[in-house]
């Protein structure tokens, strides 16, 4: 009896680790499948190129997105274009290279006056980029009233000092370091024009709901680089700003929607009389093209 009694305690201790074992043993977890798209759920988007500024499923309950068949179906048109011989598309093609082989991100910029039809007619151009769905996603919202300028200056400053000086790391600092580059940006004041490109993650139909639009980031990506190349086209110069916290900032000091996010800033100019650039060299073809 008196074994007993001294091992009853035990016992008991032991009972209670089992039962707390079965009771709160992890369940098995079984796999299924995603749920499938329906009719009234958020359009497939390819995970890859999703950027955080898309709308999350959470986010869903709360936007009254537009289905498809509530706007008219576009009607087809015949297309054609000019035909080049093959000496002519070949000369064509090196004469287009050559030209934007000669593009340069360029930090002296001249204060010369630039027409505004020669700025209107490049963002036409740029406005001529494809889009998913044909959404046309893009905003270009372009300064030259000189107040305005000196507050992107410093804001864009003060957000890039601190990107320098605590953000970006010693490496980062280091590799623009060889190009000279920093967080004093006098050209922000100095160009006739800044021309800062949002890109819209969503827009919204005359009646009111929220038109989805897809590849959002890349398809005003697409737009950047055309932009660029109507640039040089008129001889004109910018350098290629992503000013890094800064936009936010920008956003609301220029009073766009909250549904655009700033993606690029481009000062734009003729270049300064003593404007200088790094000595770069770019890849040979080969380095930068497969032939399969």
């Amino acid at each position: 009896m008196a074994l007993l009694s001294i091992l009853t305690p035990a016992l008991v201790v032991v009972l209670c680790l089992v039962i707390g074992f079965i009771l709160f043993k992890p369940q098995e977890t079984t796999w299924t499948s995603p749920p499938q798209t329906t009719a009234g759920s958020r359009p497939w988007v390819d995970q890859d190129l999703q950027d955080d500024t898309e709308i999350t499923a959470t986010e869903d309950e709360d936007v009254d997105l537009a289905d498809s068949h509530e706007e008219e179906e576009l009607p087809h048109v015949a297309f054609s274009l000019p035909r080049h011989t093959e000496e002519a598309a070949l000369k064509r093609s090196k004469d287009f290279y050559n030209l934007m082989n000669q593009r340069r991100s360029v930090r002296f910029i001249s204060p010369e006056p630039v027409p505004r039809k020669v700025i209107d007619n490049v963002i036409r151009t740029a406005g001529t980029a494809p889009s998913g769905a044909h959404t046309e996603p893009w905003t270009f919202v372009v300064v030259s009233d000189t107040e305005m300028k000196h507050q992107v200056r410093l804001l864009v400053e003060e957000e890039e000092e601190m990107n320098y000086r605590q953000r970006m790391g010693d490496k980062w600092v280091q590799d623009l370091a060889k190009i000279r580059t920093n967080w004093v940006k006098e050209y922000l004041d100095v160009a006739p024009y800044l021309i800062l490109i949002f890109k819209q993650t969503y827009g919204t139909l005359p009646n009111g709901k929220k038109k989805t639009h897809y590849y959002n980031e890349i398809s005003v990506s697409i737009s950047c680089g055309i932009l660029l190349a109507a640039l040089q086209n008129v001889g004109l110069v910018t350098v290629t700003s992503t000013p890094l916290n800064c936009g936010p900032r920008l956003r609301l000091l220029l009073k766009r929607p909250a549904n655009e996010k700033l993606l690029l800033l481009l000062p734009v100019g003729y270049p300064a009389s003593d404007a200088t650039v790094p000595d770069l060299k770019r890849k040979p073809l080969e380095e930068i093209m497969v032939h399969v």
